[in-house]
Protein backbone atom coordinates (compact mmCIF):
# COMPACT_ATOMS: atom_id res chain seq x y z
CA UNK A 1 0.00 0.00 0.00
CA UNK A 2 2.65 2.44 0.94
CA UNK A 3 4.03 2.57 -2.52
CA UNK A 4 1.05 2.83 -4.29
CA UNK A 5 -0.42 5.36 -2.12
CA UNK A 6 2.25 7.33 -0.44
CA UNK A 7 4.87 7.45 -2.92
CA UNK A 8 7.68 10.17 -2.23
CA UNK A 9 6.01 12.61 -4.86
CA UNK A 10 2.57 12.29 -2.63
CA UNK A 11 4.42 12.86 0.68
CA UNK A 12 6.58 16.11 -0.59
CA UNK A 13 2.70 17.58 -1.93
CA UNK A 14 1.08 16.65 1.81
CA UNK A 15 4.40 18.59 3.63
CA UNK A 16 4.36 21.54 2.24
CA UNK A 17 1.03 23.20 0.97
CA UNK A 18 0.94 26.86 -0.20
CA UNK A 19 -1.31 29.22 0.97
CA UNK A 20 -2.70 28.18 4.25
CA UNK A 21 -4.86 30.22 6.26
CA UNK A 22 -7.49 32.52 5.78
CA UNK A 23 -8.29 34.79 2.78
CA UNK A 24 -9.71 38.30 4.55
CA UNK A 25 -11.28 39.08 0.74
CA UNK A 26 -12.62 36.15 0.33
CA UNK A 27 -15.80 36.31 -2.03
CA UNK A 28 -16.66 32.46 -0.85
CA UNK A 29 -15.53 30.13 1.98
CA UNK A 30 -16.57 26.33 2.11
CA UNK A 31 -15.71 23.88 4.16
CA UNK A 32 -16.39 20.23 3.11
CA UNK A 33 -15.90 16.82 5.79
CA UNK A 34 -15.07 13.48 4.83
CA UNK A 35 -18.06 11.25 7.59
CA UNK A 36 -15.25 8.53 6.54
CA UNK A 37 -12.19 9.96 8.55
CA UNK A 38 -13.46 13.29 9.59
CA UNK A 39 -10.97 14.86 7.32
CA UNK A 40 -11.86 18.11 6.69
CA UNK A 41 -10.65 21.26 4.05
CA UNK A 42 -11.49 24.60 3.80
CA UNK A 43 -11.22 26.39 0.51
CA UNK A 44 -11.78 30.61 0.59
CA UNK A 45 -11.73 32.18 -3.14
CA UNK A 46 -11.40 35.16 -4.81
CA UNK A 47 -11.96 36.14 -8.15
CA UNK A 48 -11.26 38.66 -10.57
CA UNK A 49 -12.91 38.64 -14.49
CA UNK A 50 -13.62 34.86 -14.53
CA UNK A 51 -10.49 33.80 -13.05
CA UNK A 52 -8.97 32.78 -9.56
CA UNK A 53 -6.69 35.47 -7.90
CA UNK A 54 -7.10 34.57 -4.18
CA UNK A 55 -7.05 31.11 -2.67
CA UNK A 56 -6.57 30.22 1.03
CA UNK A 57 -7.11 26.73 2.50
CA UNK A 58 -7.56 25.20 5.85
CA UNK A 59 -6.28 21.71 5.89
CA UNK A 60 -6.92 18.90 8.73
CA UNK A 61 -6.67 15.36 6.21
CA UNK A 62 -4.62 12.46 5.35
CA UNK A 63 -1.90 13.07 3.31
CA UNK A 64 -3.86 11.64 0.43
CA UNK A 65 -6.25 14.92 1.12
CA UNK A 66 -3.06 17.22 2.01
CA UNK A 67 -1.92 16.24 -1.19
CA UNK A 68 -4.62 17.24 -3.17
CA UNK A 69 -5.26 20.38 -1.84
CA UNK A 70 -1.41 21.34 -1.99
CA UNK A 71 -1.77 20.69 -5.81
CA UNK A 72 -5.06 22.85 -6.13
CA UNK A 73 -3.70 25.77 -3.94
CA UNK A 74 -0.03 25.35 -5.89
CA UNK A 75 -2.32 25.83 -9.68
CA UNK A 76 -5.47 27.31 -8.87
CA UNK A 77 -4.67 31.52 -8.86
CA UNK A 78 -5.40 32.47 -12.25
CA UNK A 79 -7.68 29.30 -13.37
CA UNK A 80 -10.70 29.62 -14.65
CA UNK A 81 -14.16 28.02 -13.06
CA UNK A 82 -14.09 25.81 -15.93
CA UNK A 83 -10.42 24.55 -15.39
CA UNK A 84 -10.99 23.88 -11.65
CA UNK A 85 -14.67 22.35 -12.41
CA UNK A 86 -12.58 20.03 -14.90
CA UNK A 87 -9.72 18.98 -12.37
CA UNK A 88 -12.49 18.36 -9.73
CA UNK A 89 -14.59 15.83 -12.64
CA UNK A 90 -11.09 14.43 -13.57
CA UNK A 91 -10.26 13.17 -10.52
CA UNK A 92 -13.21 11.78 -9.63
CA UNK A 93 -13.73 9.60 -12.94
CA UNK A 94 -9.65 8.57 -12.44
CA UNK A 95 -10.81 7.52 -8.49
CA UNK A 96 -14.02 6.17 -9.30
CA UNK A 97 -14.07 5.12 -12.62
CA UNK A 98 -10.69 4.00 -13.70
CA UNK A 99 -10.21 7.11 -16.09
CA UNK A 100 -6.87 8.47 -17.23
CA UNK A 101 -5.17 11.02 -14.69
CA UNK A 102 -6.19 14.87 -15.34
CA UNK A 103 -4.24 17.03 -17.80
CA UNK A 104 -3.76 20.54 -18.00
CA UNK A 105 -2.84 22.82 -15.24
CA UNK A 106 -3.86 20.54 -12.43
CA UNK A 107 -1.51 17.45 -14.09
CA UNK A 108 -0.16 16.56 -10.32
CA UNK A 109 -3.10 14.95 -9.56
CA UNK A 110 -1.68 11.81 -11.41
CA UNK A 111 0.27 11.07 -8.45
CA UNK A 112 -2.76 10.31 -6.48
CA UNK A 113 -4.17 7.88 -9.52
CA UNK A 114 -2.87 5.14 -6.57
CA UNK A 115 -6.31 5.75 -4.62
CA UNK A 116 -8.34 4.41 -6.98
CA UNK A 117 -7.78 1.10 -5.40
CA UNK A 118 -8.39 2.12 -1.79
CA UNK A 119 -12.11 3.39 -2.13
CA UNK A 120 -12.15 4.59 1.46
CA UNK A 121 -9.97 6.88 0.77
CA UNK A 122 -11.61 8.60 -2.35
CA UNK A 123 -14.02 11.26 -0.08
CA UNK A 124 -10.63 12.72 1.57
CA UNK A 125 -8.92 12.83 -2.29
CA UNK A 126 -11.66 14.90 -3.08
CA UNK A 127 -12.45 17.02 -0.20
CA UNK A 128 -10.35 19.93 -1.75
CA UNK A 129 -11.72 20.34 -4.87
CA UNK A 130 -15.57 19.61 -4.13
CA UNK A 131 -14.89 22.59 -1.99
CA UNK A 132 -13.30 24.35 -4.49
CA UNK A 133 -16.54 23.52 -6.82
CA UNK A 134 -18.88 24.93 -4.09
CA UNK A 135 -17.07 27.95 -3.28
CA UNK A 136 -16.85 28.78 -7.45
CA UNK A 137 -20.81 27.19 -6.96
CA UNK A 138 -20.96 30.24 -3.81
CA UNK A 139 -19.85 33.32 -6.19
CA UNK A 140 -22.27 32.20 -8.43
CA UNK A 141 -19.86 31.38 -11.31
CA UNK A 142 -21.39 30.17 -14.58
CA UNK A 143 -20.86 26.45 -14.98
CA UNK A 144 -19.97 25.62 -11.30
CA UNK A 145 -23.16 23.65 -11.19
CA UNK A 146 -21.78 20.76 -13.38
CA UNK A 147 -19.92 19.44 -10.56
CA UNK A 148 -21.35 16.58 -8.45
CA UNK A 149 -21.64 15.93 -5.11
CA UNK A 150 -19.20 13.21 -4.06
Amino acid sequence: MFDTLYHPRVLELAADIPHLGILADAQASVEKTSRICGSRVRVDLSMTDDRITGIALGVEACALGQAAAAILARDAIGASPDEIIAAANGLRAMLKDGARPPVGRFWELRHLEGVRDYPARHVSTMLAFDAAVAALQAIDMPGADAQPES
